[in-house]
């Protein structure tokens, strides 16, 4: 099994950093593929940012459309996570949407800390339907950069912030943000509850859904994009909303035609081609 992770940003070391906790969480047998985007922010801190990490996250997964069996996103506001999920064949999960959702698995409300504001996370939590399990959200005083110079420090400032969201009722505690992958089995054994890192979940929920083999819907706002024209973007990008991605994806091509009509099989050299030149 390959599993892409992808950064949303263009800080190479965010991207070993969550490589790093994708490989300590996946199973035998499953490759762990990291990723970064060629253009956008370093850090996504804004609103803005974070749309244009959009476009270079889209950009980044079209490149490998077709050549993975999952995808990660690595990224902790859960950025283009819809449009991934439309646009590519596999199954695409994102880190913070993973941990959320095996938190609710693991008691009944579940609180998050991360580092700096919360607003974000509190608008991506309810995007998802689970703001009636929410308990809380905690945002501490440090950053990835002070995570690196004094991780003793910074480990006791996100204790303080498990505490609190415990004395509101969490039973357990997602790590929000990609800085933070790797760090729940250190803090774990001073915590009273599960802490949950969206990279080793995500990993672990994508492994399930490759192993289920679920179809892609075929209708629906999440069925792959057919004969749409945008200008402008990387040609990958552009051939997945055209809906192009089958003629290079070595076999899982969600747009195949079958190998047998009704009247015996298909003829590819002819109906193929005919078919995509009706979207041109």
């Amino acid at each position: 099994m390959r599993i892409l992770v992808a950064n949303a940003n263009t800080t190479e070391a965010i991207t070993a950093l969550c490589a790093d906790a994708a490989r300590a969480a996946a199973s035998l047998g499953t490759t762990i593929i990291p990723a970064t985007p060629r253009f956008g922010p370093a850090v996504i801190a804004t609103r803005a940012e974070n749309i244009i990490a959009g476009h270079a996250l889209l950009a980044l997964l079209a490149e490998h459309a077709g050549q993975v069996d999952g995808v990660l996103l690595a990224v902790s506001h859960d950025t283009a996570l819809e449009a991934a999920r439309q646009l590519l064949p596999c199954p695409v999960v994102a880190m913070t949407e993973a941990a959320c959702l095996t938190a609710c698995l693991a008691g009944g409300r579940f609180g998050l800390v991360t580092f700096g504001a919360t607003e974000t996370y509190r608008e991506r939590i309810a995007q998802h339907g689970l703001s009636v399990r929410l308990a809380g959200l905690v945002g501490v005083d440090a950053t990835p950069q002070e995570a690196v110079r004094d991780p003793e420090g910074v480990a006791e400032k996100l204790l303080a912030g498990i505490e609190a969201l415990i004395a509101d009722g969490a039973d357990a505690v997602v790590l929000g943000g990609a800085a933070l992958a790797g760090m729940a089995p250190t803090l774990q054994p001073r915590s009273p509850v599960p802490l949950l890192d969206g990279i080793a979940c995500g990993v672990r929920l994508l492994e399930m859904m490759v192993a289920l083999k679920l179809p892609k819907p075929r209708v629906g706002s999440f069925a792959a994009p057919q004969g749409r024209v945008v200008g402008g973007v990387e040609t990958p990008l552009a051939a997945l909303l055209r809906g192009r991605e089958g003629l290079r994806s070595k076999g899982r091509c969600p747009f195949e035609l079958p190998r047998q009509g009704p009247k015996g099989p298909w003829n590819p050299g002819v109906k193929i081609y005919s078919l995509f030149a009706l979207r041109i």
